[in-house]
């Protein structure tokens, strides 16, 4: 970048000091291990959510990230836990079942909101987004996915012995139709158009308009009654959908920490490199360091000093990365877990990302 390019960013610089667009929780315990959670907001408006409910037995994780406003992301992290939690107590316990269900009405509930706020909002049905959850329950770990948000599991490369390498496993699809098996996906369940996914100076993009193919919201484009906002487009059936991406496996002794973000992460570091972070440092406040790794390599990419893209003002920020919510959840396999034993039974604990940080820590530096 120029100078004088940089001296013109230099007016949407604020003031020095630390980045007031930064929340970050250093560690605290969970059911089975500890967890350390991270974000920074780069919109006006904050559109990811994250947040991690504990109870004695079992470890919640989502990370939420809107598209076309906040609303949707705020929504599903006022709703989703509860649901999870009211079908896991209902069917005896968490399954993919559970979860699927929790996810449809999810789905329904935003729905309604939508409906009811159509008539003075009309914007509202073009919000949506992605979702990604983690459960972790009985030694059994399920990811459930809408979006590209992704789960990366960093386990040891040997189970004979402690000395093997920190090795990346993708837990997660990226539903988005930037890659090849999503587009012959979405065009599989469009065969009668020829045009469902298109290149737009060199990104794809369904109908020209959106790269992911599965979201909560976004029903513009998937009920016709919404689809008077935004480009008009013939819905002959939705374009996405809310179907979520579940998997399960069975924890092993191997597995050392799960790292859920959202794509604003994954768009500068890849999953060997997140891994390869949590791998080196000291898990007091990893979440924070892989979200300043990432803001490293924003600033590099467009040739400015970090020091420098931590003053931008949010809004502006957006044009240099995008909001970055990380939860980075440690597994400790013996039983008997301190969080476990402090514990009751019918208690829980909920940490959850501000709606909106700069006001959030504007809030905590008058106090």
């Amino acid at each position: 970048m120029s100078r004088s390019c940089y001296r013109r960013l230099e007016r949407c610089f604020g003031g020095g000091g630390g980045d007031k667009l930064s929340w970050h929780v250093d560690l605290k315990p969970h059911a089975s291990g500890e967890y350390s959670i991270a974000a920074v907001q780069a919109n006006s408006s904050l559109e990811d959510q994250a947040q991690v409910l504990t109870t004695s037995s079992d470890t919640y994780v989502g990370v939420y990230d809107g598209h076309g406003g906040p609303e949707a992301s705020r929504f599903i992290a006022r709703s989703l836990f509860p649901f999870l939690h009211k079908f896991a107590s209902e069917h005896g316990g968490v399954s993919s079942e559970v979860i699927k269900k929790s996810f449809d009405t999810m789905e329904e509930e935003f729905l309604h909101f939508v409906r009811q706020s159509w008539p003075l909002r009309p914007e509202i049905a073009s919000m949506g987004s992605c979702c990604l959850v983690g459960v972790i329950s009985s030694n059994v770990l399920y990811v459930a996915n809408l979006g590209d948000s992704r789960a990366v599991l960093g386990r040891r490369n040997s189970e004979k012995n402690g000395n093997g390498a920190v090795v990346a496993e993708r837990l997660s699809t990226d539903h988005n139709v930037s890659a090849e098996e999503i587009r012959k996906e979405v065009e599989a369940l469009h065969p009668d158009d020829s045009g469902i996914v298109v290149n737009t100076r060199g990104v794809w993009r369904i109908k020209g308009i959106i790269q992911v193919s599965r979201s909560i919201g976004d029903f513009y484009l998937k009920r016709p009654e919404f689809n008077q906002w935004g480009p008009a487009i013939p819905l002959r059936r939705p374009l996405m959908t809310a179907d979520p991406s579940i998997v399960s496996r069975e924890l092993k002794k191997n597995d050392l920490f799960l790292i859920f973000a959202s794509d604003g992460l994954w768009e500068h570091l890849t999953d060997e490199e997140a891994v390869e972070v949590v791998s080196k440092y000291p898990q007091a406040g990893i979440a924070k360091r892989l979200v300043k790794a990432a803001l490293r390599e924003a600033a590099k990419k467009r040739e400015i000093r970090f020091d420098d893209i931590k003053k931008i003002k949010k809004g502006i920020r957006r044009h240099f990365h995008d909001d970055i919510s990380v939860v980075v959840v440690f597994l400790d396999h013996s039983h008997d877990s301190h969080h476990s034993r402090v514990m009751r039974r019918d208690t829980y604990e909920i940490t959850t990302v501000p709606v909106d940080i700069f006001s959030h820590n504007a809030d905590e530096a008058d106090c």
